[in-house]
């Protein structure tokens, strides 16, 4: 059984089965920027991408992403380590404060992007109704996402 995890496939044992996933990505893989925020899925600071889903890892055990890809915030990064430009979007918005829910809310965003990668504002707000944000106020992470959708478009050709 294995799991992959930022490209990486990690190897799971019968023993991690029944492991939290948030728990086994901090704990297992040294992986920290998932945070547990609230235990419950309602607050969003868990968020990874399981084959490109959000997914509120704090609800998931490592059994039920068996096979899977996933993607943490450490793993989006560009390939020279510099900050993928949705990263960089939030920062040059002002959309980081205290820091605690970016991680969930930047691989929110970025799900959304793959799928819409020309949003209006609406629609990103309600993309990131699942992420709570106590510090910034959700007007400069909806100006970081729309920022950010320009490098998700796909060209036409025309």
């Amino acid at each position: 059984m294995q799991i992959k995890i930022n490209r990486k496939i990690i190897a799971i044992t019968d023993a991690l089965l029944e492991k939290n996933l948030l728990e086994f990505i901090r704990e297992d893989c040294d992986l920290t920027g998932a945070k547990n925020g609230c235990g419950i899925g309602a607050c969003g600071a868990c968020t990874i991408l399981v084959n490109n889903n959000p997914t509120k890892a704090c609800r998931k055990f490592v059994k039920d992403v068996i096979d899977a890809e996933i993607l943490t915030i450490e793993g989006l990064e560009n390939s020279d380590g510099t900050p993928h430009p949705l990263q960089q979007a939030f920062m040059d918005a002002g959309a980081i404060q205290c820091g605690f829910c970016t991680p969930g809310m930047v691989l929110t965003a970025h799900a959304f992007l793959l799928k819409n990668p020309q949003p209006t504002r609406e629609q990103i707000r309600k993309a990131i109704t699942g992420n709570l944000c106590r510090c910034t106020g959700y007007q400069q992470i909806v100006d970081a996402i729309e920022m950010a959708s320009k490098y998700y478009s796909i060209p036409t050709g025309e």
